[in-house]
């Protein structure tokens, strides 16, 4: 009986390279696909022919057959060919275990060359050989033959497939929405398509599919998911590109546990469809408050696979630690905090200086260190000034042991927060203190409503500026009268959190989310806040805004990045290795030549010319 079910019989293969076992023994066998490797003995040849599912051994005996010996002799790497013979088990020994199906060959009476191939720019049998990034884009299609990326697309298909049926299977409805839409702010530049039948005007391609799944829900649809393709003109980095994939969904008559209880429900049960063998670190996922996250982690995305908390030494140094920077940093309101690098206290120079550089480069004006000696003594350069008591406060403050390394930033809240998370990462990696096969999923929730842009005199929405804000922060929104057109930075607005939450998965954001304002008042209070006026109100959002007008119900809902999650799930660091054809960091599409200039013909029928570039200044 064979491992997997067999594909519909063809005249070229009755199973798959990866299907045949011991229960196969003697029975006639027709396969296809292309040579992994030949290895010629004279008489007998053998080839590993492989497709999608595996490798067989194939063994081509001159005594026995003649012709497909002759045949077979011809064959390079990367062939396409079809043989057929009888399965026999391998002679004692000579099993290969790596191979699933190693413990039998085809014995072929006939080999047909169904197409020859050039000899390939790399190996594609060799998993260790090291490529150039630009030449596995360039030629992408033999990338895919290679088994790492082959079973990374895999696990992105059993990925989808687990999103599919965990939906279905709790009654949502998925629902394709437009590509070519109305430009809304995301938070990005759109990417935008010139319209040839409405001369002048342009589409836009959804940055997501927000507005629609929300209007979804005034339709009643109630509870709507889907797959989708989303654009942003972005700077590209590890994990961005500038087309991407996300899971989208949005449930009616749901406060925000309602949908954060689902998509938790729904990820463990995805996680444990595509990856059973890696473990979810913690179930129920941890909970954090937005300032809570920052203030330990340093992140709104921590990874939790490790400890290295950050802590305040405010409460230890007291009203005058006897250093200077950290005095004045406290009393102009800044942060003195730090981390403990378990182990590190006899790190070389060299290596403390690496450590102070990334923390400039992180924005940091420096990087104070202090190692633990035996007995407790603070070590470093500024151990002098800090007097017995406050040592012995500092290594409380910070649990630290003997051999620790603790290292302390002084600077403006925001600014001591981002480094020392980014350096606790750092400390992780080189320390090697996350577990790679574990999964460490978490929440992080209630982010501030809006931020003050100065410059434009308006407040910006932190996350979506569709989120709604928490029950007892709406009179924030609604407690200034008269004039709405007046902005200021005082607005008591300011002080509003969002029901937003995000989920975070081994230092990456997965995804965020939140539950949305439905009230059409608090709606176009919310975007003037934001610096709409009421006709720039109805001319970006008149739809959204006229809907909820009918009857909205209370709504909310996520984007789940998909591309981020089989990435991670996949051990992989840069998106870009589980896309079957993604864009370098500039954009470009190396085997298409992509973006391309237009025929001037195509200009013309949109009435468009290029008029070149603006300098930036």
């Amino acid at each position: 009986m064979s491992a997997e079910t067999a594909p519909l019989a063809t005249p070229y293969r009755t199973h798959t390279c990866g299907q045949l076992r011991v229960d196969d023994d003697g029975a006639d066998a027709k396969l296809a696909g292309w040579v992994h490797r030949r290895r010629d003995y004279g008489k007998l040849i053998f080839i590993d022919l492989r497709d999608r599912h595996g490798i067989t051994q194939v063994v081509v005996d001159a005594a026995d057959a003649p012709e497909a010996h002759a045949e077979a002799s011809k064959v390079r790497n990367e062939f396409v060919i079809a043989v057929e013979g009888a399965v026999a088990r391998r002679q004692p020994g000579t099993e290969n275990a790596k191979l699933a199906t190693g413990a039998v060959e085809l014995q072929a009476r006939r080999v047909r060359i169904l197409n020859e191939a050039k000899t390939p720019p790399f190996y594609v049998n060799d998993p260790d050989a090291p490529i150039d990034e630009s030449i596995r884009l360039r030629y992408r299609y033999l990338d895919i033959r290679r088994e790492a990326m082959a079973r990374r697309l895999l696990l992105r298909s059993r990925l989808v497939q687990a999103i599919r049926e965990a939906h279905h299977a709790h009654g949502f409805v998925e629902v394709e929405t437009p590509n070519l839409i109305k430009s809304t702010p995301e938070g990005a530049r759109d990417f935008i398509v010139p319209s040839r039948l409405q001369p002048g005007t342009v589409y836009a391609l959804p940055q997501s599919p927000q507005q629609l799944k929300q209007l979804l829900m005034v339709a009643g649809v109630d509870r709507y998911f889907q797959i989708a393709r989303c654009f942003r003109d972005e700077d590209l980095r590890g994990d961005r590109q500038p087309e991407f994939t996300q899971l989208d969904l949005e449930m009616s008559f749901v406060d925000e546990d309602a949908v954060r209880g689902f998509i938790e429900q729904m990820v463990i049960e995805v996680t444990r469809a595509t990856v059973p063998e890696r473990p979810i670190r913690q179930i129920p996922f941890p909970v954090f408050e937005y300032e809570d996250a920052m203030e330990r982690f340093g992140s709104d995305k921590p990874d939790l696979r490790f400890g290295v908390e950050l802590f305040d030494l405010a409460p230890a140094l007291g009203a005058s630690s006897g250093f200077r920077v950290f005095d004045e940093t406290l009393a102009g309101g800044g942060r003195v905090k730090g981390i403990t690098a378990p182990g590190m206290g006899g790190v070389s120079r060299r290596e403390v200086d690496e450590l102070t550089e990334l923390a400039k480069r992180f924005g940091a004006r420096g990087l104070v260190h202090l190692s633990v000696q035996p007995g407790g003594e603070l070590h470093g350069p500024i151990a002098k000034f800090l007097s017995a008591e406050t040592q012995a406060a500092v290594r409380g403050a910070a649990g630290a042991s003997d051999g620790d390394l603790i290292l302390v930033v002084a600077d403006k809240q925001e600014t001591t927060n981002d480094v020392l998370g980014r350096l606790r990462n750092e400390i992780a990696a080189r320390l090697g203190l996350a577990d790679p096969n574990e999964l460490a999923y978490c929440w992080v929730h209630h982010f501030p409503m809006y931020q003050w842009d100065a410059e434009h005199r308006r407040w910006d929405a932190t996350h979506n500026p569709f989120s709604g804000v928490v029950p007892e922060d709406e009179p924030l929104l609604t407690t200034l009268s008269g004039d709405l057109d007046v902005r200021d930075p005082g607005d008591p607005a300011g002080r509003a959190k969002a029901m937003q939450y995000d989920v975070a998965l081994n230092g990456w954001e997965l995804g965020g989310g939140s539950v949305r304002i439905w009230k059409p008042d608090l709606l176009a209070r919310s975007f003037n806040l934001q610096g709409y006026t009421v006709e720039q109100m109805r001319e970006r959002f008149g739809a959204i805004l006229e809907a909820f007008e009918y009857g909205a119900p209370p709504h909310g809902g996520i984007a789940l990045g998909v591309d981020r999650w089989a990435a991670l799930l996949s051990f992989q660091t840069n998106i870009r290795e589980v896309m079957a054809f993604p864009k370098t960091q500039s954009g470009s599409d190396l085997m298409l030549e992509a973006p391309s200039a237009p025929d001037e013909e195509q200009y013309q029928e949109l009435g468009l010319r290029f008029v070149g570039v603006p300098e930036k200044r």
